[in-house]
């Protein structure tokens, strides 16, 4: 671990108190990574180019990955093309353990401060690259952003309705999702440095991460099974599974593919003679006449409100789920009692509070964590720069020569 003194974001209790994080990511995947490491306690701080995180200038939504990627940080911005520059970025290196960065391919070479420089300098820094393709491809220079590889991993290709055009996924799962997983390779690493006494080099891309979200349909199609195709709703072998039904106010998912399942479904709805009904009595007869089926399943639920049919297929145990807006989820008694939604509250003078999710984990009893919010481009530069060793009259020479914003 460093020796680093400044223990703003976490606690002694906390699993990464101790560890520094530097971050010099973009938009969501590095940035998100960083901040999955600052709510488990790490101490993370945040170099920006001058004018800020590209996410910083596009609009409302951009503000939003601001916000919910960038929590318990603190901000420097540097510039790094100017010597001076660099050499404040590697001070904060050296007394860090893990070094993250998703910038444009080849960037964070250019500027020596790329995997091979800072290791070969800092032997027991981790260090993650995220990109858009793996560096061994002949992609490796094409910039990657979530939609290309939902496109390029086969994503898109069995995500909409059938004969209509190829959809996206509708937020940017891939880059959340990356975030994550280099996460998750970072505190590996920091587990093997324990026992090693080095540190590691971690890549990871956006390409490889949509692959792995697809692990089963892809298990499935190297097993020998057709090509997957664009069904909509429904699973293409079991059915009915991830089936959408309209109620009375407005839709569920359910499945119920399983033999018992099926016949218990067709028991609670009041309708048994459909377990022996010849186009429904295996899950592949069911499949084949999935038409068929879809609509002795809305015949079956139409009555119902979307609440009605959770409660009457849950207490059967039968999986289903009431398709909710956004705003019917924050309302929902689930969301309620999990304390996702956390407060994330500001540094003085550095805006207004706002909410945000927390991490989908809780580590024992501990409250969940809750740090503050992200901080605005260069706030805690002069402090930084302080605990790196510049004195007073040193940071104004860097801000007069404009190394530091």
């Amino acid at each position: 671990m460093s020796t680093g003194q400044h223990t703003e974001n976490s606690s002694d209790a906390a699993p990464l108190a101790g560890i520094r994080v530097i971050d010099f990511g973009q938009y969501i995947a590095g940035p998100g990574a960083a901040m999955v490491l600052a709510e488990l306690g790490a101490t993370v701080t945040k170099v920006e180019p001058l004018s800020g995180d590209q996410a910083r200038h596009i609009g409302p939504y951009g503000e939003s990955m601001i916000r919910a990627y960038n929590r318990g940080k603190r901000s420097i911005a540097l510039n790094l093309k100017s010597e001076a520059g660099r050499e404040a970025a590697l001070r904060l290196i050296s007394a860090s353990d893990v070094v993250i960065q998703n910038l444009r391919p080849g960037v964070a070479d250019a500027l020596g401060l790329g995997a091979a420089e800072v290791r070969r300098r800092f032997p027991r820094v981790i260090y993650l690259s995220i990109a858009g393709f793996a560096s061994q491809g002949p992609s490796r220079d094409r910039p990657g952003y979530d939609i290309a590889a939902q496109a390029e991993s086969g994503l898109m290709s069995v995500t909409g309705e059938p004969g209509r055009m190829p959809q996206k996924v509708g937020v940017p799962i891939i880059d959340a999702a990356a975030a994550h997983l280099g996460a998750q390779a970072v505190l590996a690493a920091l587990y093997g440095r324990e026992r090693s006494g080095v540190g590691e080099t971690l890549e990871t891309s956006l390409l490889e991460v949509a692959l792995h979200l697809q692990a089963a349909t892809w298990c499935d199609y190297l097993g020998g099974a057709p090509e997957p195709t664009r069904i909509g709703d429904g699973q293409p072998n079991n059915a009915p599974a991830a089936e959408v039904v309209p109620t009375r106010d407005g839709h569920i998912v359910l499945s119920a593919y399983a033999e018992d399942h099926w016949a218990r479904f067709c028991r609670v709805v009041g309708r048994p003679y459909l377990i022996e009904d010849p186009r429904f009595r295996t899950n592949a007869l069911r499949v084949s006449n999935r038409s068929a089926l879809r609509e002795v399943l809305s015949e079956c639920l139409s009555t119902y409100t979307s609440d009605e049919c959770v409660a009457l297929l849950s207490s059967n145990q039968i999986v289903v789920g009431a398709v909710r807006s956004y705003s019917q989820v924050l309302a929902s008694p689930d969301l309620q009692a999990s304390g996702m939604v956390v407060e994330a509250e500001p540094e003085a003078g550095q805006g207004a509070p706002y909410r945000a999710l927390g991490l989908p984990y809780r580590l024992g009893q501990a409250r969940r964590s809750a740090p503050h919010a992200a901080p605005a481009c260069g706030a805690d530069a002069d402090a930084l720069l302080a605990e790196a060793g510049y004195g007073a009259d040193d940071i104004q020479q860097l801000r007069r020569t404009g190394a530091v914003g």
